[in-house]
């Protein structure tokens, strides 16, 4: 064997994979928001892909086909070009029979990169083409004149305007910071005319049939005060160069929340187009090192299709489903189709939400961070609650610095944490959802660390509490908390009840008719709130 061809073997058929681990699978990530794909679960998506295909084109197979053009904008690790390649080699093996003649058209005709830093392209060249000069003498690719070859990268700068990026809303403050760092200005998102600079980039009319990739995540826009979603900024881009299909992995954070994600929420919920969406509700399933708060998914958009979803979730290797329905019944996306027929079941009652009794976000005004208090009572003074370093405390202030929502002051309150201290989750997916809540009698008022439903006595405060312990009222806030974050619209969902009784799930069940099934359900979502978590 030549040593060309023993360079293609080992690329594309990963020969030395039972020797050698795949280094894919042991790099580093960047960072919580420039994460590398496992080559498995690349794999997956590529499976899900390959599927839709057949079933739009009559059970044709995807990688035998030599004219479709793939495009990862994103490219980090490469791993999804490398696995295409893979693939494309070995599906066109019969119509090409020639291996260096068949990579080369494959490598420079059909798949596609652009890198997201100058490292980051580095590596993929390497993995895709065994060289980071795709025009070396160890490149597997032998018709390229440039070094870049198909996996562009050149730094590109922000626009700025008022302080910010026209592009991505980057802060100029933290990311005007000269040329020897990165500019994390993704050159896919930052052109006002992306069919126009893919042209630039790589020549010609380039429209391709797949778009595939793994976004970054977002950007510390506010100077670390508040982290930026920007990977629906690359899927809105990708839409624009209306390819056949478009499959990314992104946080599942949209489903439900998200720092300025509602109107890209809306847009996903309501395209018929997006084919199948996996969810895993622990990113750890998809990524074991990186922390990514509210889970992963990837979804698969098909440009012919108009239909139902289909839709499945993933909790430790366990997949339920695949079921189809629409994706837009519900403002947010309930993600477990087992929660549907319960949600359902509540809201026929047409019950006020509890949320109704539910005081807004710094409802008097002062943040979490207000220190214009005193620990000793005065006269005149109303005790004021304040959560401080993951503890709870009161101090004291002059009723007559109350300002804002006065009439509150003299209402019974049960207080309940607006962020959790995250002990409420736990890895095997059993959750508490909550923090644990506190009475405060009237008059009271507190900072922005809680939030707080009002009523008018002790006794319906502890009913109050006692309904806000129960497994059937977390399950419910559970739908729509896919945050540590619980805001007023997390509540929507939790239907009033009268203040006259200690609730117990008992009670509740039998009210809204949970089934046996259904109550074991929620009872493996949901955990107990005991004395402790108090």
């Amino acid at each position: 064997m030549s040593g060309m061809a023993e360079a293609l073997t080992g690329q594309v058929g990963f020969a030395l994979r039972g020797r050698n681990p795949d280094v894919l699978t042991c790099i580093a990530n960047l960072s919580n928001d420039e994460v590398f794909t496992p080559p498995e679960f690349a794999n997956r998506m590529l499976d899900t892909l390959a599927e839709a295909w057949a079933a739009s084109h009559g059970g044709a197979n995807l990688w035998v086909d030599r004219t479709v053009k793939f495009l990862d904008p994103c490219t980090k690790s490469g791993v999804f070009l490398r696995e295409i390649t893979r693939r494309l080699t070995d599906g066109l093996a019969d119509a090409m029979p020639d291996l260096e003649a068949r990579v080369d058209h494959i490598l420079t005709k059909q798949v596609f990169g652009i890198g997201i830093t100058h490292l980051t392209s580095l590596l993929a060249r390497r993995s895709v083409y065994c060289s980071k000069h795709a025009d070396g003498q160890h490149s597997i690719a032998k018709s390229f004149s440039g070094d870049g070859g198909n996996i562009w990268f050149e730094r590109v700068e922000h626009t700025w305007s008022s302080g910010r990026c026209q592009h991505c809303g980057a802060r100029q403050a933290t990311y005007d910071r000269g040329e020897k760092q990165e500019t994390h200005a993704y050159a896919f998102i930052h052109t006002d005319d992306i069919t126009t600079r893919l042209a630039e980039l790589f020549g010609g009319d380039m429209q391709f049939d797949v778009i595939i990739g793994n976004p970054p995540y977002q950007l510390g826009a506010d100077g670390g005060t508040r982290d930026v979603p920007i990977y629906q900024h690359f899927i809105e881009q990708a839409k624009r160069l209306e390819p056949r299909y478009l499959t990314m992995v992104i946080p599942s954070r949209w489903m439900a929340g998200g720092l300025g994600l509602t109107e890209f929420r809306q847009t996903m919920l309501s395209d018929a187009r997006i084919r199948a969406l996996v969810d895993y509700p622990n990113a750890a399933d998809v990524f074991p090192s990186v922390g990514l708060n509210g889970g992963a998914c990837y979804f698969l958009w098909d440009a012919d299709y108009d239909g139902t979803c289909s839709i499945s979730t993933v909790r430790s290797g366990e997949v339920f489903g695949p079921m189809s329905r629409s994706l837009g019944e519900f403002d947010v996306l309930v993600r477990d189709d087992r929660a549907l027929d319960i949600l359902r079941k509540v809201l026929q009652h047409g019950e006020p939400p509890v949320n109704t009794i539910l005081a807004r976000d710094k409802e008097f005004g002062w943040t979490s961070n207000f220190d214009g208090f005193h620990t000793t009572e005065q006269s005149g003074d109303v005790p004021l609650y304040y959560i401080r370093s993951m503890k709870r405390s009161y101090g004291f202030i002059a009723r007559s610095a109350v300002t804002k929502s006065e009439h509150l002051i003299d209402t019974w309150k049960l207080l309940v944490p607006k962020v959790g201290s995250g002990r409420e989750r736990e890895r095997s997916g059993v959750d508490l959802v909550l923090g644990p809540s506190l009475i405060a009698p009237a008059p009271s008022v507190c900072t922005q660390s809680f939030l707080f439903f009002y009523v008018s006595s002790r006794e319906e405060a502890e009913s109050l509490q006692s309904y806000y312990k129960t497994r059937f009222f977390r399950f419910l806030v559970s739908l729509r908390k896919i945050t540590q974050d619980a805001t007023h619209s997390t509540y929507r969902w939790v239907p009033m009840q009268t203040w006259d009784c200690i609730w117990t799930d008992t009670a509740l069940y039998e009210k809204y008719c949970i089934t046996d099934g259904e109550q074991a359900f929620i009872e493996s979502m949901i955990r107990p709130m005991g004395e402790a978590d108090e």
